[in-house]
């Protein structure tokens, strides 16, 4: 079945962020006896900036790198928060109304310092590690539905020992003929399909910190759960059409099974 269309922050950005909320000892793990082995299997494809690592760091001063590279002036703290999530295609050419070439020049720019440094200016937020354990421990299929491209963020899941978890990572091409949130939710789906993944849109659940991811999902009719830990707001995920918002990571997994 076969899945169709219907990256060091400025000073003062932490202000314009969400704050991780403070996790409960009694969330960071959830009870043994949470999930049921013979439960029916689901499929959560769940973003990555925002989501399972905090990347804020490593992007913005890889975007900042190639504004300079550009000769473009630095937007406010509050505008370049605004840019963590959607696909840099989308911020160079949206936001600074570059034309196809000032875009492949950007973001060549960007992963000259991203792909060397910026890539591990990054941290896996708290009780991740254990949620993935005890969704996969527990029968669920995973994987990622990311912007970031995909060889970048198999390093960074390698990276923070996260890989094994995933069945399959999904995320942008580093030709951008794979780009939107819905395109690579697509190859996702498609190619787990291929590995015999139950894709039907009943069994899946997006997770993710911001509206694209929501939208994205919702071009397939896969309900999304939006994290507050992220990039994103409550009201822009609720505006979205998220089903449910996570305070933290224990909820997340509570809303989850």
């Amino acid at each position: 079945m076969r899945h169709d269309l219907g990256d060091s922050p400025g000073n003062g950005l932490a202000a314009h962020l969400p704050s991780l909320p403070q996790t409960p000892d009694r969330d960071r793990g959830l009870a043994a006896g949470a999930w049921q082995d013979d439960r029916v299997q689901r499929l959560v494809l769940f973003d990555l900036d925002g989501t399972l690592t905090d990347a804020a760091p490593g992007i913005v001063s890889s975007l900042l790198y190639a504004l300079d590279e550009m000769g473009i002036e630095h937007p406010d703290d509050a505008t370049i928060a605004t840019f963590l999530g959607p696909p840099l295609k989308d911020t160079f050419g949206g936001y600074f109304g570059m034309d196809e070439a000032g875009i492949d020049a950007a973001i060549a720019h960007y992963r000259v310092r991203y792909n060397d440094v910026g890539l591990f200016e990054n941290e896996v937020y708290p009780g991740i590690p254990d949620l993935l354990a005890r969704l996969t421990g527990a029968g669920f299929t995973l994987a990622t539905s990311t912007s970031k491209p995909t060889v970048s963020a198999t390093r960074i899941l390698e990276h923070f020992s996260l890989a094994q978890h995933f069945t399959f990572i999904g995320g942008a091409s580093l030709d951008s003929e794979r780009n939107s949130k819905a395109e690579v939710i697509a190859h996702t789906l498609d190619e787990l399909n291929a590995l015999g993944t139950d894709t039907s849109a009943g069994s899946i659940t997006m997770v993710g910190d911001r509206q694209h991811d929501v939208l994205g999902a919702a071009q397939f009719g896969i309900p999304a759960i939006g994290v507050l830990w992220g990039y994103g707001s409550r009201a822009e995920l609720e505006g979205a059409g998220a089903v449910a918002t996570a305070d933290d990571v224990g909820h997340l997994g509570r809303l989850l099974s």
